[in-house]
């Protein structure tokens, strides 16, 4: 009986829609006897430099020519390279076959790799990373897209722009209709304030509206500890004084939080690192031992905050500038999201001069414009005395992908400090500081308005 490797190897030979369809996938590691791995490996060769199938002729000449094979190796692979025909096989078939093999080829390799790590023998990796291997091999599969055809795919485009997109909704009207419902997954969203102005109650606030919706939330805290934050959506979910809180008889805490656990279905997670030691790299080993210890895969995820993250591409010794290494965070945490397909959500600081500034713009970002130029949705929390004294906070759009920023670029939400909350105003309170920009209401009382372009001709 044929092994499926020799299936393969003549299938690259002789098959050209097989070979195009497979050959993207499959690794010179999946073979295990070194005269198959040869063979494959300049077949591979001769269609990545000629892009035409190889013969058994080209295969026997460019073997001869390595130096990395012995007179008797050499003779084995003109055995084995002659005994290969061009014996059809159905093809969707062997395109199956082969991607199963590949994907058992990858588990067994993860497997030996991984056990490798535990016993020690790799000092190049730790422990950490067995669940990231296991997890690649298990994903491996054919995918056969490799882009959107403009003109021949216009019915699956047609389609995509009247799906509902999936997307985590705010429980503030403003900021549900400046990004349209809510915010996408693969996205990355960006807090904007000084000190003291509300970065981490915005996001405990949001963490804790999203698990009232019934999703799993991951909070990751890079400044304060696991059990302030707890503390602070406690203070917004019980209904309780954040100085309260500990005064709180234990049966009425008690009570209070199984009652919140009735209302959802949903998890929150909250996972404190040191400051500036935590990078993409300890996030993702951190999702990935999460679910397969817990079964837990988040919906949204909150990093407090991005400039105290580290980057897993440069070292915390190594000497690089700041716009570089911001800008290389910001990145990384987006190829996170679009990894695991949530929306990220982390804060900034302005820079002193936009501190007391009751107009901050993106230039206010602090150490790195990069951070704005890779955020899809960046916006501004700004306080004021006049503001703290009303309990509000006014929250200007800098950079929106989902919308028009120009439209409610920007609008006051309520504030509620004691208890950590945010919460809508009325529309008096929305009047004097809308931008012109805004959406406007019609009726059939309203006198038509004279063009500015009135009297030119076009």
């Amino acid at each position: 009986m044929e092994k499926i490797e020799t299936t393969i190897l003549r299938n690259l030979l002789f098959n050209n829609d097989y070979c195009r369809k497979v050959l993207p996938f499959i690794k010179t590691e999946y073979f295990e006897n070194f005269h198959e791995r040869v063979v494959f490996e300049e077949i591979c060769n001769f269609i990545m430099s000629y892009d035409d199938l190889a013969t058994k002729e080209v295969l026997l000449i460019e073997t001869e020519k390595r130096t990395d094979i012995s007179e008797d190796t050499y003779k084995t692979i003109c055995d084995y390279v002659s005994k290969l025909d061009d014996s059809p096989v159905e093809n969707n078939w062997a395109i199956d076959t082969t991607e199963k093999w590949c994907r058992d080829r990858a588990i067994y390799l993860a497997l030996m790799e991984s056990i490798k790590i535990a016993d020690g023998q790799d000092e190049k990796k730790s422990r950490d990373a067995i669940p990231s291997i296991l997890q690649q091999a298990l994903a491996v599969s054919f995918d056969n897209h490799i882009g959107h055809d403009y003109l021949n795919d216009y019915e699956q485009r047609y389609e995509s722009y009247h799906r509902k997109e999936d997307k985590i909704p705010f429980d503030l009207e403003y900021f549900n209709k400046i990004t349209k419902g809510g915010l996408p997954n693969k996205t990355l969203n960006i807090a904007l304030a000084g000190t003291g102005v509300g970065k981490s109650l915005f996001m405990c606030h949001m963490a804790s509206s999203i698990l009232l919706q019934g999703r799993n939330v991951l909070y990751i805290t890079l400044e304060m500890a696991e059990d302030r934050i707890a503390e602070r959506i406690d203070a917004n979910l019980l209904n309780v004084n954040i100085k309260d809180i500990a005064d709180l008889p234990k049966q009425m805490f008690d009570t209070k939080v199984n009652n919140i656990a009735k209302k959802t279905q949903g998890t929150l997670i909250i996972k404190e690192y040191p400051t500036a030691s935590a990078h993409v790299g300890h996030f993702k080993s951190l999702l990935n031992e999460l679910s397969l210890k817990k079964s837990f895969r988040p919906d949204i995820i909150f990093i407090d905050y991005l400039n105290i993250c580290g980057s897993s591409r440069y070292k915390s010794n190594f000497s690089v500038n700041s716009y570089s290494y911001v800008k290389a965070i910001a990145e990384e945490l987006r190829g996170l999201a679009v990894e695991f397909n949530v929306p990220i959500v982390s804060a900034t600081q302005t820079t002193r001069s936009g501190y007391g500034n009751s107009d901050v713009e993106l230039t206010d970002t602090s150490e790195s414009f990069g951070l704005p130029a890779t955020a899809d949705l960046m916006f501004a929390l700004i306080s004021t005395e006049e503001l703290e004294q009303l309990g509000q906070i006014m929250v200007k759009q800098l950079k929106n992908r989902y919308n028009d920023p120009t439209i409610n670029k920007r609008f006051i939400v309520g504030i509620d400090r004691a208890k950590m909350r945010l919460y809508d105003c009325e529309q008096k309170a929305q009047d004097d500081i809308l931008d012109s920009g805004q959406e406007e209401e019609y009726t059939n009382d309203d006198e038509p308005k004279q063009s500015k372009f009135a009297g030119f001709k076009f």
